[in-house]
């Protein structure tokens, strides 16, 4: 009797300690995930976004959206 109540607590003390880690290595990744995923946003997609924009009205000032005669028909296979 007193054997199989100190196996059923050594049992139960090994699952806490099991999911103790399990949990700890989810809540790690969960938070280095959060963490990566807001820098991304906050950080680097305003940058890229300023970036393409200033692409873009340097493109439509300067002309250079149209192909050239000899890139047409290149691309043609003429």
């Amino acid at each position: 009797m007193l054997g199989s109540i100190l196996t059923f607590f050594a049992v139960g003390l090994i699952t806490l300690f099991v999911a103790g880690i399990v949990l700890a290595v989810v809540g790690t990744v969960f938070s280095l995930t959060l963490g990566l995923a807001s820098f991304l946003l906050f950080k680097v997609a305003p940058i890229l976004l300023v970036g393409w924009i200033v692409v873009k009205v340097i493109q439509k000032s300067s002309g250079s959206g149209s192909l050239s005669e000899a890139d047409r028909k290149w691309l043609e296979g003429d």
